[in-house]
């Protein structure tokens, strides 16, 4: 069978090991890890940008942040970026997005080259290329300086038709608590992880989402489409519904991965990150406990979506024909290493759930295994064209295609270092540490062994692996890794110096522009004719042809 369909998902701050594939030991995802049977699991995946918005970005252009320039949420990237969305149009695909995106437009970008935003073209570029489908970046708080969200999400008029009225069901019933009074309790606030939502389960974020998967790809008929779908959950507010609360509290957790070294004469940036709220509120390893029950259980209710949308692609005949990504945007620190949230680069953050169902019968050999090779988010975007019959155009993408491994087949693209970058701008750390918001950058470079962080203005951070995989020690000031650092300092100069910045140029316009001014009668440094290749030499006698 050959692909003729994609169904690419992501779930927002998955952690990539909080699945039982990958070995969590208190969780049961037995749908996932049916896809990692029919599939290829990657076990050394790491997203290019720590936050949503700079992975997204990513993942969407096929492009290191570098070069596209979202480097945190909120932050667009430039008009003339080509999408996954556009790649999978070329190929006469019909693209359908459901979900989050969390990609901003450029209004000043169209604004200057006259673009209203909600004229065609301009909605093309207002979502990342996505112009069909439901978006719905999955936040909708309110605060005292008003919405978060500009728009209101088509699932707040689904709740009110369902019976949960209100100005914004979205926070007072599915991201609300009762409690034993009665009174409403916000989701945001951790103390409440322990109660059910308002809403039961077949309501919940995480299940309209699926509804609206088996409707669009009802709706598509026998066309040939690649549909995007991003869960919004387990990212917080960690409260989940009944019975998803309560499945997993008195659970045997691990321990969170941290040490009391870690805060003796830290990283200036990582101690700035230790003094946030969520960091402080995880830390405390009682508040920590209260919390895990609701995160795993929106996993567990993640994987029960998955099982409920793979038996819709069977009842529609469509399991043998589709190629399906499985990842996560970033994950989680839920109290490792003193942190909350995500943003810098231990493997609780940077690390992804990676995994590739292809139904053609050229990946029949690697079912139901492991790769071990470094490979990135923006790997994705040229493994779908290869797969599709397309031909990746090196010149715009800087990820390669995953085809041959899952193939079974050796790779002529082995990463020497795979990067990640972070910005903490827009974060109370760059406050704090007194750093402009547009030097408050960090670059991770990974060998597979030692994880530099190099971080504008202060110290390396260093962990090594090999000899430390919990990441609890760091080797940034150590003088004895000095030669390490430097070995991946340089390492990070070549890498800079191959992206993608030639981007309109195509690797035919290349091909065909060597030679050619020579050809069109420029010629410097010749002292006569006699020196000239017969096919670009010119008359001595000037006029004269």
């Amino acid at each position: 069978m050959t692909t003729k369909n994609v169904l690419f998902l992501m779930i927002d701050q998955l952690r990539w090991d909080a699945l039982s594939c990958y070995g969590n030991r208190i969780i049961d995802t037995p749908n996932i890890d049916k896809l990692a049977e029919r599939g290829v699991r990657f076990t050394n995946a790491y997203t290019q940008g720590p936050s949503c918005g700079n992975s997204r970005a990513s993942f969407y252009t096929g492009l290191h942040v570098r070069s596209h320039g979202a480097t945190w949420n909120d932050w667009p990237f430039q008009l003339g970026e080509w999408t996954l969305a556009d790649y999978m149009r070329q190929l006469n695909r019909r693209v359908v997005q459901l979900g989050k995106t969390h990609m901003k437009p450029d209004l000043e970008g169209m604004a200057r080259l006259g673009i209203d935003p909600e004229s065609e073209q301009g909605q093309i570029l207002v979502n990342a290329g996505f112009v069909e489908g439901e978006h719905d970046d999955g936040l909708h708080p309110e605060g005292p300086a008003g919405k978060y969200s500009k728009t209101e999400p088509r699932y707040n008029d689904y709740l009110r038709e369902k019976g949960f009225t209100g100005d914004n069901p979205w926070l007072e019933w599915a991201n609300a608590a009762e409690d034993e009074d009665g009174t409403l309790r916000s989701g945001f606030y951790m103390k409440h992880a322990h109660r059910p939502t308002r809403i039961p389960k077949e309501h919940s974020e995480s299940a309209y989402l699926t509804r609206r998967i088996k409707e669009s790809i009802d709706a598509l008929g026998d066309e040939a489409w690649c549909l995007h779908a991003s869960y919004i959950k387990p990212h917080w507010p960690y409260i989940a519904p009944e019975p998803y609360h309560q499945l997993y509290q008195g659970a045997d957790f691990d321990n969170a991965v941290k040490s009391e070294t870690e805060r003796a004469n830290p990283h200036p940036i990582y101690d700035a990150f230790m003094k946030m709220s969520v960091a402080r509120t995880l830390s405390d390893d009682a508040k920590r406990r209260h919390v895990l029950p609701a995160y795993y259980g929106l996993v567990k209710e993640i994987d029960d979506q998955i099982g409920e949308l793979m038996a819709h692609l069977d009842a529609r005949g469509l399991t043998d024909n589709t190629l399906i990504v499985f990842t996560a945007d970033h994950g989680d620190y839920l109290g490792d290493h003193w942190l909350g949230e995500k943003d810098l680069f231990h493997e609780a953050s940077a690390k992804l759930p990676l995994i590739i169902v292809d139904p053609s019968a050229s990946a029949d050999a690697t079912r139901g295994t492991t790769c071990d090779a470094l490979v990135g988010c923006i790997d994705v975007i040229p493994t779908l064209i290869e797969s599709l019959g397309g031909t990746p155009p090196d010149h715009r993408l800087e990820g390669h295609s995953l085809r041959p491994w899952l193939e079974g087949q050796r790779s002529g693209h082995e990463l020497d270092i795979l990067v990640s970058e972070g910005d903490y701008g827009r974060l109370p750390v760059a406050k704090a540490l007194g750093v402009d918001p547009l030097e408050a950058r960090m670059t991770m470079a990974f060998n597979g062994r030692y994880k530099l962080v190099h971080c504008l203005g202060f110290p390396d951070m260093l962990f090594d692996l090999h000899n430390d995989p919990q990441e609890l020690i760091d080797l940034g000031r150590d003088p004895g890794y000095a030669r390490v650092r430097m070995a991946l300092r340089d390492q990070l100069l070549d890498w800079s110096a191959r992206l993608r910045n030639r981007r309109a140029v195509s690797r035919e316009m290349e091909q065909a522009a060597n030679g050619l001014s020579r050809r069109q009668g420029i010629l410097v440094g010749y002292w006569d004719a006699d020196d000239v290749p017969p096919e670009q030499k010119i008359p001595d006698s000037v006029g004269v042809f």
